[in-house]
């Protein structure tokens, strides 16, 4: 089995069809799209808030706070899947709660390759073929 990469759209709708499954692994590719596509949507919700509600306002961001609460956990389960394609347990995460290092501890793991083959969370995505052990 050969590996695919995903487009862009492909990557959003899995994120979002598996938008509270924290078991699995998720490719690099699906996490950065989706991390990127929340960005360019909080960013646009941010400028219809300023427009509506003028940039002084304090209801503003209203729009991409309501964005951020939909996308919270599809968010957390992409990183926790994420975290399982390279090898870590998704609890990994609270590493983020360490001040100052503990996100970058976090970040250099979520840019890391996906491991090849199969890991206690499953199959890879990326790496499917039986040959990567």
């Amino acid at each position: 089995m050969e590996r695919k990469d995903l487009t862009y759209t492909d990557a959003i709708k899995i994120c979002f069809s598996k938008f509270a499954d924290f078991s699995g692994r998720a490719r690099r590719q699906e996490y950065w799209y989706f991390v990127v596509f929340n960005m360019l949507i909080q960013a646009a919700l941010n400028a219809l808030g300023r427009l509506v509600f003028g940039s002084d306002s304090n209801m503003a961001s209203i729009f991409a706070g309501i964005y951020a609460l939909v996308v919270l956990v599809p968010s957390l389960a992409v990183t926790w899947r994420r975290l399982h394609d390279v090898g870590k347990s998704g609890a990994y995460y609270f590493f983020m709660l360490i001040p100052v290092v503990g996100w970058i501890i976090v970040l250099i793991q979520l840019c890391k390759d996906s491991q090849p083959g199969e890991n206690q969370y499953g199959v890879s995505p990326k790496y499917p073929n039986k040959y990567y052990k």
